[in-house]
């Protein structure tokens, strides 16, 4: 049945999905920031050894996933009753391509 008002429609909020897909692509972004500066500084990667069979990897993922999971509490917390604008869904894409770019070692090298 439809509403009398056309204004008394209520409004599909996408924050959850928004705040998911945001924190994803940061958290590609940085896992492949991290992971170039433990290639290239040496220091960085000493620091990122938290489990010494696996090297600096374990540091890298260990960060990334710590900041997935807290930015994408905070976001959802935030966003998940709210209806967010679709430039957000383009940041998280173009944070996940750059992060997956940025993880290709042709790529990687250039830095």
């Amino acid at each position: 049945m439809q509403p009398a008002n056309a204004s008394q429609t209520a409004e599909i909020s996408n924050g959850a999905g928004t705040a998911a897909a945001l924190a994803a692509g940061a958290a590609s972004f940085l896992l492949a920031i991290l992971s170039i500066l433990g290639d290239k500084l040496p220091k960085f990667r000493q620091a990122m050894i938290f489990y010494r069979p696996t090297g600096p990897l374990s540091g890298v993922t260990t960060c990334a996933i710590l900041l997935w999971l807290l930015l994408w509490i905070i976001l959802h917390l935030r966003w998940c009753t709210r209806s967010i604008s679709s430039r957000a869904n383009i940041a998280a894409l173009a944070l996940l391509c750059l992060g997956v770019l940025l993880t290709f070692p042709p790529i990687a090298d250039l830095f």
